[in-house]
């Protein structure tokens, strides 16, 4: 099967180059937000991917798993469902769960917060109307992040639609969604109750969510935007597995030892309430000159019953973002200028009990802990003669902790790192219509989150630094005719003192400095449009391929006498393959079939124990049955196509070699969604 799999694109490409072209956009045309920023993709100096409804398509009810993995440099992975970690050009090393050194908005808001860690499983896929991904750090615009930058953005046109679906392992989802124009106001109203008893033991999954917006345009020079999200995620935590124990029974979940208790004992898992709200306004003074500001504020109640603790943490978040905007235009120069600043406060209150078998017992520690940081930044774009596009920026960002022990004993410190200035240049150059080149530089830098300063044991860390470094890349985008896009990129990142996460014996993460990273890859996309055969029976065609090839390595990196300098980086695969076919039948029936290819991965620093490769397929099967005013979708997802035994999440540098979180065998979701 693999070996015609991998046929397929060749004869695929021969066949529909000698198709005849239609009306059909350029896909190169495709404009992008860029936060107020909008460009046309092919003018871009970022080193972003759209994903819109053909990959969201792909997503299963509970994850946006599959069309993030099919974006060349970004990764998303799955320890157990509800646990799900996403890393753009890089690794996961940072995230025993959740997502860091990403920065992720919705719409005009921040999902992140001030520290920078992102509960990004809050949020349903069906939510998602589209996204863009910037990869590599994009500090001008968005601050301290090496990693990237993610914004989601929900409905922007008139909607009614329901869904329900059933599958595999007792899995049950049901949304429902409302938008429409009402004179001055465009509405959404977005409600969603997904649940699953999973394919290990101890992975039970419930998420409910209701999601609010209004956008009022008040007058023709002003917009007021204001949301309301409420989401109740509950979802149990298997744990990692040996290598022995996986092939012993991959369903079950992490046993009891002769000193600890196993993860259904202690009913391991998190459970995490968040209320986020916020309200924005756009204003043009003159056609030239605008300005923007944004409030926002969230709270979060969060539970994680672990095997050596039962934690509770009460999350109060406030974030303001504003700038000032120039634009004008004279002969054939087009010069944007924007000012502004970002910033927020993250203030926990963490208290750890005795876990008793998923109740609270003796107190432990109480802590509060508190995170200040924000970011001015200045920002330059330039167009000369619709043929020279450049974007410059820089920003100033600051970022520090104060806490407080309230239990057993009262101390208290404060951590201050040093302010960073972050500068970033671009630039695309269009040698003719639908062919770019482009180059930028720029310097990123994250700062420890708050989970890493005060890490599952308890402890502060107070020697744990920045990881910062410069990103050098160039790129080329070209539009074949109307017909094929092709994209290809490559980049040279050193990151200086990499943070990574350990494991003690009992299982808890801490958090170090690393030295310093090489990361050098190439990344490539081979995409079509949607081909209308003009044939009753094979009626459409398009295809999608896209590959990631990393060469990361440690440098000077030495932990506890070893040398691990020239190692492999930890959770990185050197290829990734992904590929989208979509068929349509009769003009009726439309067949996504998608493959998802990840090389071998290093599950530790010293490079002792690495992953095995894996081919995953999916298919999926939609048919529309239309009636006078409404359109009823069927849809059967098949996932894992092939039955394959392999892992979607590693616990990389884990204590006693528990690296194992097996993914689930051949699954399937049966669907409906109606469109009114």
């Amino acid at each position: 099967m693999a070996k015609i799999y991998y046929l397929v694109p060749f004869f695929t490409a021969s066949f529909l180059l000698s198709q005849k072209r239609d009306s059909a956009n350029l896909i190169s045309e495709v404009k992008i937000d860029a936060y107020k920023k909008p460009t046309a993709f092919i003018n871009s100096t970022k080193s972003v991917s759209v994903i819109s409804e053909n990959l969201l398509n792909q997503n299963t009810p509970e994850r946006m798993l599959e069309s993030i993995n099919q974006i060349a440099g970004a990764r998303m992975e799955e320890r157990s469902p509800g646990s799900y970690r996403i890393s753009l050009r890089g690794s996961t090393l940072r995230s025993p769960f959740g997502v860091r050194n990403v920065k992720v908005y919705l719409d005009d808001f921040i999902l992140s917060d001030a520290s920078g860690n992102t509960y990004f499983n809050v949020i349903s896929p069906e939510l998602t109307d589209r996204m863009e991904i910037y990869k590599g750090p994009e500090s001008g615009d968005y601050g301290a992040v090496t990693g990237g930058t993610i914004l989601l953005k929900t409905k922007s046109s008139d909607n009614l639609s329901a869904n329900i679906s059933t599958g595999s392992y007792g899995t049950f989802n049901q949304s429902f969604d409302f938008s429409k124009q009402k004179g001055k106001h465009f509405l959404e109203v977005f409600q969603n109750y997904y649940q699953t008893d999973s394919y290990r033991e101890q992975s039970k999954v419930q998420r409910k969510q209701i999601f609010i917006k209004d956008n009022f345009q008040y007058s023709k020079k002003g917009i007021l935007k204001g949301m309301l999200m409420y989401s109740d995620l509950d979802y149990q935590t298997p744990g990692g597995l040996t290598l022995e124990q996986m092939n012993l029974n991959r369903k079950q979940a992490r046993p009891k030892t002769a000193t600890l208790p196993g993860a259904s004992e202690q009913d391991a898992g998190i459970r995490n309430k968040m209320v986020l709200a916020g309200l924005s306004n756009e204003y043009q003074f003159t056609p030239e000159f605008s300005h923007f500001v944004l409030v926002q504020g969230s709270y979060v109640d969060f539970e994680n019953p672990f095997i050596t603790n039962f934690e509770n943490r009460f999350e109060k978040n406030f974030a303001l973002r504003t700038h000032f905007n120039y634009e004008t235009n004279f002969n054939k120069i087009s010069l944007a200028y924007r000012f502004g600043f970002e910033g927020g406060i993250n203030d926990i209150l963490i208290k750890n009990y005795d876990n008793n078998r998923g109740f609270e017992g003796n107190p432990q520690n109480f802590d509060q802990l508190k995170n200040t940081s924000g970011f001015y930044f200045l920002s330059q774009k330039l167009n000369l003669n619709e043929k020279l596009f450049t974007d410059v920026s820089v920003s100033l960002n600051s970022n520090s902790y104060y806490w407080e022990r309230l239990f057993p004993r009262t101390e208290t410190g404060e951590i201050h790192f040093k302010n960073q200035w972050l500068p970033n240049f671009g630039v695309t150059y269009l040698l003719g219509k639908g062919f770019s080149v482009r180059g930028k530089i720029g310097k990123g830098n994250s700062a420890p989150t708050s989970e890493e300063i005060r890490s599952s044991t308890q402890e502060f860390n107070q020697n744990l630094s920045p990881e910062f470094g410069w990103n050098k890349e160039a790129g080329v985008r070209k539009q074949f005719g109307n017909s094929i896009f092709v994209e290809a990129g490559y980049f040279d990142f050193r990151l200086k003192d990499a943070i990574v996460r350990r494991q003690n014996e009992a299982g808890q993460e801490f958090f170090v400095n690393s030295g310093e990273t090489i990361q050098k890859g190439l990344e490539m996309l081979l995409e079509s449009k949607n081909f209308d055969l003009k044939n009753n029976f094979f009626s459409n065609f398009k295809f999608r391929f896209s590959g990631s090839f990393y060469d990361f390595k440690f440098k000077n990196y030495q932990q506890n006498g070893n040398d691990f300098s020239g190692n492999d980086l930890t959770g990185v695969p050197q290829t990734t393959i992904n590929s989208l076919l979509n068929f349509t039948f009769f003009k009726k029936l439309s067949i996504d079939y998608s493959h998802f290819y990840t090389s071998k991965i290093a599950l530790n620093d010293a490079n002792s124990v690495w992953s095995e490769p894996n081919l995953i397929g999916n298919i999926q099967f939609r048919f529309p049955v239309d009636f006078e005013k409404t359109r009823l979708n069927l849809y059967l997802q098949i996932q894992n196509l092939y039955n394959e035994d392999y892992v979607l999440g590693f616990d990389t540098n884990a204590f006693g070699n528990r690296y194992y979180n097996p993914a689930a065998k051949r699954n399937f979701v049966l669907g409906m969604k109606v469109d009114l």
